[in-house]
C-alpha cells in the first residue's frame, strides 16, 4: 500500500465507524431491499457528518472549511490528497468525483468549485452505480464511462473512488496509426504494471496497469481533465496513480468498464 495512502487512511482512523456507516458497510446495509434482491441501487447516507459552510468554495482557497470539505471527502472514500485546508488540484478532482457521483453536470463555468447545492449533497451523498455486483473475488474495479469516475471494491466494499479521464470520442492520427479515442467496455483484468513513466505510440503515461495487451491501461497523467479527453485509456490523478498499482493485484484484479 503507498505511502500516501496510507497516510491517508491513519488519519481517518478517528472517523472510521462513521466511515462505515457513510459507506452502507455498517448494520444499516443488510436492511436494503434492493441489495437483499442483487440489484445495484445507489442509496441515501443516513448520519449526517458534515456542516456545509454556506458559500462556494474554490480552487485557491484556503482554512478550515476546504479542511472539513477534504476530511468529508475522505471519509466518504474519495481522495483528496493532503488534508490541510489548502484547495488545490487534488482536491478539487476529489470534488468533480463526487458532483459526478451525484448526478452534477460540470460545465467549464463551476469546474473549479463546489458550490452549496453540491456541499449540501455532502451531507447526504449518494453512492456510485454498482456496475458489476458482486464481482470478483474479493477485489474488483468499475469505470463509468457514463460519469468518468473509477470505484474500487474491496470485499464488496467500496475503498476508493477516483475521477477518471476516458476516451474522448475524437478522431486522431499518431505515428501512423489513426482511430477513434473510445475506452472499450467490457469484463477486463489486470494482466501488467510498468511503473514510472514510459512511452507508446500514443503519448507518454505514468505508472500504467494494463487490462487490454499493452496498449490500454489504467494510468497517471497530466493532465486529468473534467471531460473525457485520452485516447481510451483511463487516465487517473497523479497523486492517486502513486499508489493505485498497490491496492489491486496485477495480475489478476477484474475491471469492469460501462457506458
Amino acid at each position: 500500500m503507498g505511502v500516501p495512502f496510507r497516510r491517508w487512511l491513519i488519519g481517518l482512523g478517528a472517523v472510521a465507524a462513521v466511515s462505515a456507516s457513510v459507506l452502507g458497510q455498517g448494520p444499516m446495509a443488510a436492511a436494503s431491499p434492493a441489495a437483499a434482491a442483487g440489484r445495484a441501487e445507489p442509496r441515501l447516507v443516513a448520519a449526517p457528518a458534515y456542516v456545509p459552510p454556506g458559500r462556494a468554495l474554490t480552487v485557491g482557497m484556503r482554512g478550515t472549511a476546504v479542511r472539513n470539505l477534504q476530511r468529508r471527502l475522505a471519509v466518504l472514500k474519495y481522495y483528496p490528497g493532503k488534508i490541510d485546508g489548502s484547495f488545490g488540484q487534488n482536491t478539487i478532482e476529489a470534488v468533480w468525483a463526487f458532483e459526478r457521483v451525484q448526478g452534477f453536470v460540470l460545465t467549464a463555468a463551476n469546474s473549479d468549485e463546489i458550490g452549496i447545492r453540491m456541499e449540501k449533497a455532502l451531507v447526504h451523498p449518494r453512492l456510485p452505480e454498482v456496475l458489476k455486483p458482486g464481482g470478483g473475488r474479493n477485489l474488483r474495479v468499475e469505470i463509468n464511462l457514463k460519469t468518468e469516475v473509477l470505484v474500487l471494491y474491496h470485499h464488496n466494499k467500496i475503498e476508493l473512488i477516483s475521477h477518471v479521464s476516458t476516451g474522448g470520442g475524437y478522431y486522431y492520427c499518431s505515428n501512423g496509426s489513426c482511430g477513434y479515442a473510445i475506452t472499450p467496455t467490457g469484463n477486463y483484468r489486470f494482466l501488467s504494471y510498468a511503473p514510472g513513466w514510459i512511452t507508446v505510440p500514443l503519448g507518454t503515461m505514468y505508472n500504467s496497469a494494463f487490462f487490454i495487451g499493452r496498449a490500454y491501461a489504467v494510468h497517471g497523467d497530466i493532465p486529468v481533465p473534467w471531460y473525457p479527453a485520452s485516447h481510451g485509456c483511463v487516465r487517473i490523478p497523479m497523486d492517486i496513480a502513486a499508489f493505485f498499482h498497490k491496492l489491486v493485484r496485477i495480475p489478476g484484479t477484474p475491471v469492469y468498464i460501462r457506458g
